[in-house]
């Protein structure tokens, strides 16, 4: 019942999808008429295979690390739930501050195949600029995802909404196809082995190094090209009761800090760094909803994964 449920919703977000590209305006099911002249598309329409909104396996499960606030006057920290992952948005960059999402096995069930139907995302406030997918062409950074393809194989809205551009950054192709890509294949290895992740990306500084050298912004100056690239894997053994598993001691956390260079090595451990030096770089608060004993414990953790 719940694949036939799924299929229903993937077939019904590809339909969607279609007629959004061959036509300026569709009807929304809940707000009216959306006009859609360019390659924009709202969120998806989410089905069973999204995350809960709340509460163990939910996205933001672990915190809202930067407090963000889906109000037009936090422009610099803008939240956004695609209900497959979270976004802290800034407009002044053009770039997500940091994205959280829950992984496991069924998150990333190939039930579809890579969409690469990258667009811009029609649900930002009125007079935002709209990222494109052409905001990186020749630029000589890769549209780097946060939460990535892989993890989000589980229908097509899924797969969908992570080729929104909201949830890209400039990223050294080296960076992205290499360190980036080696270390996501380990974590879904890590879930192919009985276990569950939570998984907050990010990335702060100004100022990487692509194929065409080094920039600070692209697309005219609207989209920031952050100097370094960063995620924190909380890894739990498949069950229940997440939080308190992880008070008590049952999770291994890996951090990884990298610069966003075409030069950076492919070995991931290399790049390993505890939370607390991860949150002197970027003022946030990670792992919030633990008790501050718990945080102290695990904030401080350098990770001896290999």
């Amino acid at each position: 019942m719940i694949n036939h449920i799924i299929n229903y919703f993937s077939i019904l977000f590809l339909v969607l999808t279609l007629f959004v590209s061959c036509k300026d305006t569709i009807l929304s099911t809940s707000e009216g008429i959306i006009t859609e002249p360019r390659n924009v598309r709202p969120g998806p329409i989410a089905g069973p295979d999204a995350q809960p909104s709340s509460g163990e396996n939910s996205n933001l499960y672990l915190g809202n690390p930067s407090n963000a606030q889906s109000s037009v006057v936090f422009n610099t920290n803008y939240l956004i739930d695609l209900k497959y992952y979270t976004i802290s948005y800034n407009a002044n960059r053009g770039t997500p501050n940091w994205v959280s999402w829950y992984l496991d096995r069924n998150s990333m069930a190939t039930n579809v195949s890579r969409q690469d139907n990258f667009a811009g995302y029609s649900g930002l406030p009125a007079n935002w600029y709209t990222v494109l997918t052409t905001s990186y062409t020749n630029s000589g950074f890769d549209r780097g995802h946060n939460c990535p393809s892989a993890d989000r194989l589980s229908s097509i809205a899924a797969n969908s909404s992570v080729f929104l551009m909201v949830n890209m950054i400039p990223q050294a192709p080296r960076n992205n196809q290499g360190v980036w890509n080696n270390f996501e294949n380990y974590l879904r290895t890590r879930v192919n082995q009985g276990n569950e992740i939570y998984i907050i990306m990010g990335s702060y500084g100004r100022g990487g190094t692509g194929t065409n050298g080094g920039a600070l912004t692209i697309d005219q100056g609207r989209v920031t090209v952050p100097s370094n690239v960063y995620k924190i894997a909380v890894i739990l053994p498949v069950g229940a009761n997440d939080l308190l598993r992880i008070e008590n001691g049952q999770a291994e956390i890996i951090a990884i800090d990298t610069p966003n260079l075409n030069t950076v090595e492919a070995n991931w451990q290399d790049y390993r760094v505890t939370i607390r030096e991860l949150e002197s770089k970027t003022g946030y608060n990670f792992l919030s909803t633990l008790s501050s004993g718990a945080q102290n414990r695990l904030k401080n953790v350098l990770s001896n994964a290999a």
